[in-house]
């Protein structure tokens, strides 16, 4: 179900913007291409020579290791489990990698909070045999542990971190937390924002709203894009305010963005934070008939099946894969899902399930196309990887994957869904009420 094996020799690879250990510090290039630069590695008589960033040496008979790093416990396991459950088929389905088996390792947490991203990190970087990891789940989290990936010359593929700092603008600006070496299928927040304020303008045709956001980089991030795109439309930002992670009463922000009368709400944030304003928003004078919009952190089924999430927009990926399937093992979204089923007993509880079997096989594949054997060992150069990644493109569960320069992997679809019965989580994961596509103009956005 795999394609064949490719690589023989590595001759040369160009070293690129997002190489080296250059952070990107504000320098403005293109998103699109990789500058070209030097070799980073070859092969002679006299043996395998390393580029600038080294080499995971891995022993005959020894397997090849990465690992899963993933918001697996408390509330926000709804998210993360279905990443790490991905990345596991993937490597079932893929196979041996260049003749050796691979090893996903122990799987690690990164809390969806920076100090959980940081330390789990720290354990990653202190093995040298780690080529890379898929994650994290949560922006936060990528901020705190890119850095230490990145400055020990690993790469990072992250399934379902979406805020805009950890990749570019898309106008050739790198984000204040971009690293070289890290990458993701999932999308840029940009595209949900303007995809959420399309909605609320066009679709509802409301001319007013609020934004609540906990301070964190996603969801700080997407609120703020939010609001920039909305203003754009002509729309009015009545209120814009922060939640504490851990706040459990939610009536004093409700309360200062009812004071605008805003006739929607959007409040990209995560369990058990978003769960208490659904909770609590009929309790705050004003705002019983206002309309609640939330993110991909609340298209968790925790969240989805409380009582008071009736009625509630929910934007994210667009998860109406179809008949898409997977370049390098063939795998059917379908099929995919089926086997997921069998094997975990139960349904994805997140919607990132196929970006995280699309980002290990991406990674997988660089491997196998940049990794040399040498006398029984095999080699692989860490700069080469960094580039044959940038270099990818081909079609995943989640449609068309294609990596610009700062590590915009993902198909960027996003879609509104209305979820109407909490009963039924399943029918409101599918209920569509709007899509959009970079692709297509805003007039074709519904």
């Amino acid at each position: 179900m795999r394609r064949s094996s490719v690589v023989a020799l590595l001759l040369a690879v160009s070293a690129a913007a997002c190489g080296g250990g250059d952070e990107g510090g504000g320098t403005e290039f293109s998103a699109t291409t990789v500058p070209e630069g030097p070799a980073t590695a070859t092969v002679d008589g006299a043996g395998f020579e390393p580029g600038p960033l080294g080499a995971v040496e891995v022993a005959p008979g020894e397997e090849i290791q990465i690992r899963s790093l993933n918001s697996i416990s408390g509330d926000v396991a709804f998210l993360g489990m279905p990443n790490q459950r991905g990345a596991e088929l993937a490597i079932a389905d893929y196979g041996p990698v260049a003749g050796r088996s691979v090893s996903l390792g122990t799987p690690l947490d990164d809390l969806c909070s920076p100090d959980g991203g940081q330390a789990a990190a720290q354990s990653v970087v202190a093995d040298p045999g780690v080529v890379g990891l898929i994650g994290t789940t949560c922006s936060a989290a990528a901020v705190a542990a890119a850095p230490l990936i990145s400055d020990a010359g690993m790469v990072m593929i992250a399934p379902s971190n979406t805020s805009p700092a950890l990749t570019s603008d898309l106008a050739g600006t790198p984000g204040s937390a971009y690293r070289p070496g890290y990458y993701r299928t999932s999308h840029n927040d940009l595209f949900q924002a303007r995809a959420v304020a399309l909605f609320v303008r066009n679709e509802l045709g409301y001319s007013t709203a609020a934004a609540i956001h906990d301070g964190d980089p996603y969801t700080q991030g997407l609120a703020q894009a939010f609001r920039d795109a909305f203003e754009e439309l002509g729309g009015e930002l009545t209120g814009f305010t922060a939640v504490n992670k851990g706040d459990t009463d939610m009536i004093a922000a409700l309360t200062e963005v009812a004071v605008g009368a805003p006739e929607a709400i959007f409040f990209p944030i995560f369990m058990p934070e978003g769960g208490f304003i659904v909770q609590q928003v009929d309790g705050v004078s004003g705002l019983a008939d206002t309309t609640l919009i939330v993110s991909a952190a609340l298209l968790v089924d925790n969240f989805m099946e409380l009582p008071e999430s009736a009625g509630v927009y929910i934007s994210g990926p667009d998860l109406r894969f179809g008949n898409n399937a997977n370049s390098f093992t063939g795998r059917t979204a379908d099929g995919l899902l089926g086997v997921y089923v069998d094997t975990y007993g139960d349904k994805p509880s997140a919607g990132y399930w196929g970006h995280a079997y699309d980002a290990t096989t991406m990674l997988l594949s660089a491997i196998e196309q940049v990794a040399v054997e040498v006398e029984g060992t095999l080699y692989i150069d860490r700069q080469a990887l960094r580039e044959q990644l940038h270099a990818s493109s081909f079609d995943g569960i989640i449609g068309p994957i294609a990596c610009d320069g700062f590590g915009d992997c993902g198909s960027q679809l996003i879609a509104v869904i209305h979820h109407t019965d909490p009963r039924d989580i399943e029918a409101g994961k599918g209920n569509v009420v709007f899509d959009y596509a970079p692709a297509r103009s805003d007039a074709e956005a519904g």
